[in-house]
Formats: structure tokens, sequence, C-alpha cells
């Protein structure tokens, strides 16, 4: 099973509310696990998306296992799990993995 993070930079329970909720422009989290086969597979498709929605979006990844305070905190229960925070509160939620164009979708809609 792979183990390697994300190609997105990293926040952490003590990065996530600089990063995150004092970003000015909107971030979308990537919640997910070493363990998680499901993560693995999203991560290209969310890459690609990312590339897409550039300008518009900056995404970064957090590791759930590591970091417990941000995931109950935000009540993550499944991974893996994306939110989508702009001006410090939380917009938009999406659990699953998804094809390139449902995921880009569902952020439209979430980005307006």
């Amino acid at each position: 099973m792979k183990t390697d993070a994300p190609a997105f930079p990293t926040v952490t329970d003590a990065t996530f509310a600089d990063e995150v909720l004092g970003s000015e422009s909107p971030v979308l989290v990537d919640f997910w696990a070493a363990w998680c086969g499901p993560c693995h597979q999203l991560a290209p498709v969310l890459e690609r998306v990312a590339g897409e929605l550039d300008g518009r979006l900056r995404v970064v990844a957090l590791n759930a296992d590591e970091n417990p305070v941000t995931s109950a905190a935000y009540r993550v229960l499944g991974l893996p799990t994306m939110k989508v925070f702009a001006r410090g509160e939380e917009i938009g939620s999406i659990t699953g993995s998804r094809s390139a164009s449902a995921l880009r979708d569902q952020l439209e809609r979430i980005l307006g």
C-alpha cells in the first residue's frame, strides 16, 4: 500500500488556523490517511482538478491520523474527505472518491 502524502502542501493541527482559516483565497483541505486506498485513488484526480481551478482554489493535505484535533473539530468521519474553506468558514464538504468531472462540478457549485 502506498504511504506517501498527496502532492500538495501539508497542514497540521498546529498550522491549520493560519494556513486555512486565515487564507485570503478559498482552500480545499484533503483529509487523508496512509492506509486509505480511496485516498490514493483520489490523489491524481484532485491534482488534475486543482490544476484546472488554479487561481480560484488552493489545495492542501492534512493527514487525519496524525492530526486528530482538526479532524475531530470538523467531524471528519470517513476518508477521503475534502472540505472547502473561505474567509475562515467551511463552505462545502465532499466525502469519497469520484471522477475528475464530478469533482470539478461539485467544486464549481461550492465556489459559486
